[in-house]
């Protein structure tokens, strides 16, 4: 706590009622998301691993974030690879088709809170597909070289 503009720390009654009010106007005007505390705990998950997480490069004005869309592409960066999805809601699931940058045959997992994960592997060329991704709290993640010396890559989250 600050005790800036108090005498030995202590407050008036004023201060406290003023205080309270402040209190009382945030949780009305600008309340935590109902779901703060999954996202948060979803988002610790990845404490112990070592990982690398990739930048929001660009999303396109229908991208899925909050379910705001039907369809949606988003692009993400990290120093050397690149991911781009396109989101594609079908009913209250979502296709994920994605594309890696460099191009080669990495493991990609998309992880939804509550959901648990499913896994794949991209072809050849770099591309994915994810199918009955359910709605949540959603990050892909992409596993870069043999198991001896693997590389993971995680994205910042999308709510789906």
């Amino acid at each position: 706590m600050n005790d800036i503009g108090t005498s030995g720390g202590k407050t008036s009654p004023d201060d406290e009622a003023l205080l309270a009010d402040i209190g009382r106007f945030l949780d009305e005007l600008d309340p935590p998301p109902d779901d703060l505390v999954q996202r948060v705990q979803f988002a610790l998950a990845l404490e112990n691993l070592d990982v690398e997480v990739a930048r929001w490069e660009r999303m396109d004005a229908q991208a899925g974030v909050r379910g705001s869309g039907d369809t949606g592409t988003i692009t993400f960066t990290v120093s050397d690879l690149t991911v781009m999805i396109n989101l594609t809601k079908i009913g209250k699931l979502h296709r994920i088709d994605g594309w890696l940058v460099p191009a080669g045959e990495y493991g990609v997992e998309v992880r939804v809170a509550e959901h648990g994960t499913t896994s794949t592997t991209a072809d050849e060329g770099g591309r994915f597909v994810l199918d009955n991704v359910p709605q949540g709290t959603t990050q892909i993640l992409v596993h870069l070289g043999d198991v001896s010396c693997r590389r993971t890559i995680v994205t910042p989250t999308v709510v789906l």
